[in-house]
C-alpha cells in the first residue's frame, strides 16, 4: 500500500514558477515508477509527466521543456518542477505511483488527493 500527499499548490502569475511535491508513504517507494497527472475544470484528466524507479523521464508535448519531474528516493519524494507557466496549467495536480509505469495511457495504481494550481493571465 502506497499512500501519496501532494503539496506546494498555489496562485502565480503568468511566466512565473511553481513546485509541487508528493511524499509517499512506505519502504517500496524507490521500486514504484511516478507521474504527475491534472485535470483542469470540464476536462479529463491528462498525463504531464512521470519518471522511471531509475530515472527516466517522460512529458506530455505540452508542458515539455518547461516542467521537470524528479525524485528523492531517500525522502520518498516526487517534484514536478513548473516554470514558464500559462493559464491552461491551470489544473488540480495529482500525484500517481504504479509498478508497472505511467504514462499518457496508462493508470496509477495509487494516487494522491490532488493540489490546485492556478495561473492568472
Amino acid at each position: 500500500q502506497v499512500q501519496l500527499v501532494e503539496s506546494g499548490g498555489g496562485l502565480v502569475q503568468a511566466g512565473g514558477s511553481l513546485r509541487v511535491s508528493c511524499a509517499a508513504s512506505g519502504r517500496t517507494f524507490r521500486r514504484y515508477a511516478m507521474g504527475w497527472f491534472r485535470q483542469a475544470p470540464g476536462k479529463e484528466r491528462e498525463f504531464v509527466a512521470a519518471i522511471s524507479w531509475s530515472g527516466s523521464t517522460n512529458y506530455a508535448d505540452s508542458v515539455k521543456g518547461r516542467f521537470t519531474i524528479s525524485r528523492n528516493n531517500a525522502k520518498n519524494t516526487v517534484y514536478l518542477q513548473m516554470n514558464s507557466l500559462k493559464p491552461e496549467d491551470t489544473a488540480v495536480y495529482y500525484c500517481a505511483a504504479d509498478l508497472h509505469g505511467l504514462g499518457p495511457a496508462s493508470d496509477g495504481d495509487y494516487w494522491g488527493q490532488g493540489t490546485q494550481v492556478t495561473v492568472s493571465s
